[in-house]
């Protein structure tokens, strides 16, 4: 006879239990699945205050909408650039775009730098790979994607420099691109470059005129500018103010 009986419903990967690790082995993608764990397979003598009590026996609906496999994209990783020629390019752009997946992943978990070495991945087996030339846009599209989720990553880890070199990088792939525009002006920005800050800023806003997040930032210059061109008049007036004996700062 069973105990309190808890009915849950979550997603992954908010909850992890050691007997909902073990279910999951035994599930495929699209699938809906009932696992009944007890105490030792799910919170044990310590309960989860203040839903579950201890030593509770609990039941879990569990619906796998899909799983990144990392193991196919780790093996090829691990070959010499080399033996990954041997490949076919779809084969080098799936475990690209595995990689850049995975780093969304960890970007959503907040974990930016994990999902930098994970874009990082990307962008290396992307450069090492040529194309002919009927192919090479499939190419230039997959690095576009990472470059632009690294330049948002270096702008989360606060070191814009290398948010903006990023940026440019893939400006170059597609000067117009709105989020590249975008991520070169907050990086300006936050290097107070106010005046490039400006010019990324406004040629994003003119491909995306309506965008809120563009139109925002554009705000926020114009308030930082601002303040920045208030305290540069309040140095100057201090410098050059009299003194009380009537002569100014630089007379002899």
């Amino acid at each position: 006879m069973l105990g309190k009986l808890q009915i849950l419903r979550v997603l992954l990967p908010d909850i992890t239990l050691w007997g909902m690790e073990l279910g999951l082995l035994s599930m495929r993608r699209g699938e809906l699945a009932r696992f009944l764990f007890k105490p030792t397979y799910a919170y044990g003598t310590l309960g989860c205050p203040p839903l579950i009590p201890p030593n509770t026996t609990v039941l879990f609906e569990i619906e796998l909408l899909d799983f990144l496999d990392s193991a196919e994209s780790d093996k090829f990783c691990a070959l010499s650039a080399e033996q990954q020629d041997e490949f076919p390019l779809q084969k080098v752009l799936k475990v690209a775009a595995t990689e850049r997946e995975f780093g969304n992943y960890l970007f959503r978990q907040n974990r930016f730098y994990d999902a930098k070495v994970r874009y990082k991945r990307a962008l290396l087996l992307l450069h090492r790979r040529s194309a002919p030339p009927e192919e090479q846009h499939l190419v230039a599209a997959a690095k576009l994607l990472v470059l632009l989720n690294l330049s948002f990553t270096y702008l989360k880890l606060e070191r814009p420099t290398t948010a903006l070199r990023y940026g440019e990088q893939a400006l170059i792939i597609d000067r117009k691109n709105a989020k590249a525009l975008f991520r070169c002006g907050q990086a300006c920005l936050l290097m107070t470059e106010y005046q490039k800050a400006r010019d990324f800023l406004v040629r994003a806003q003119q491909e995306q005129p309506f965008n809120h997040d563009i139109n925002n930032e554009l705000k926020k210059l114009a308030s930082y500018y601002r303040d920045y061109t208030d305290k540069e008049k309040e140095m100057c007036h201090r410098m050059f103010a009299p003194y009380d004996n009537g002569s100014t700062v630089g007379e002899n």
